[in-house]
């Protein structure tokens, strides 16, 4: 098991992607702290991946906030003794025309997104720091930071400042010998994006029509890539987003589309 004996949390891992990597490490043998802001839904996905507190426990955690943050790491190193990995996945999204844009809705999302995403890699990196011998930090980027939707201009903006900001927290801290990359997700099949984009017929045949794979990717498809970059097979590598998108950056014309896909 690539994880044996690590301890990681992740954030935003109420439900999907958050939720599938919680998932994948534990099958790979660490022990995991879930954690959303929605506590509950905390609680039931680490109930859905073991019923056993020693391998998956959970807590609310509002990654805005440093000292929840703080307690987030606390409780891991209290239940399990150590942290080895950490994993900055918590995010929102907000449709809106750009006309229409209400500045606190800009700011909300990057709150969150950028500004928990950062929190979430001081509150880690201190700890691992204090405990001398390194670590692996795993931020969740988007291909949305490369490519942009005009009615998602917060979401996108947060999303490339994450892409950027991965590569300067990974060289202000490898002389801890902690690493930091990014997963940049393609469209995926997870309640945000059926929430923003698939509920649309319409938007997801233009979203399926950018993607030459011709699909929408699977949550744990992203979390094999999180557990690459948590792992020791990827300890020669950081600072880097790896880009799990079915194609979709080189693409120049649009793909023909299944429309059981859109369906």
């Amino acid at each position: 098991m690539r994880l044996e004996n690590k301890v990681a949390v992740v954030t935003g891992a109420g439900q999907g992607i958050g939720k599938a990597i919680a998932a994948r490490f534990v099958r790979e043998g660490a022990k995991v702290v879930l954690s959303d802001i929605d506590g509950a839904k905390a609680e039931s996905a680490a109930r859905a991946i073991s019923n056993d507190a020693a391998v998956a426990s959970a807590t609310a955690c509002d990654v805005t906030r440093s000292g929840d943050l703080r307690d987030l790491v606390a409780l891991a190193v209290e239940r399990y003794g150590r942290l080895d990995i950490a994993v900055a996945n918590a995010g929102i999204g907000i449709e809106a025309d750009f006309l229409e844009l209400e500045e606190a809705d800009f700011d909300k999302v990057m709150r969150v997104n950028v500004n928990g995403v950062l929190l979430t890699v001081q509150a880690a990196a201190r700890q691992m720091a204090a405990q001398g011998d390194g670590g692996s930090i795993v931020t969740i980027g988007s291909i949305a930071g490369k490519r942009v939707i005009p009615t998602q201009i917060p979401y996108c903006t947060s999303k490339a400042a994450v892409n950027l900001m991965t590569a300067g927290m990974a060289l202000a801290l490898i002389d801890k010998g902690i690493r930091v990359n990014a997963v940049g997700p393609g469209s995926t099949n997870t309640e945000l994006m059926r929430e923003m984009v698939f509920s649309s017929p319409e938007a997801r045949r233009t979203v399926m029509s950018r993607t030459p794979i011709g699909r929408p990717a699977e949550p744990d498809e992203i979390a094999s890539v999180a557990l690459f970059l948590a792992s020791e097979e990827s300890s020669y590598v950081t600072g880097q987003v790896i880009f799990a998108e079915g194609g979709r950056l080189p693409l120049m014309y649009t793909v023909p589309v299944d429309e059981e896909v859109v369906r």
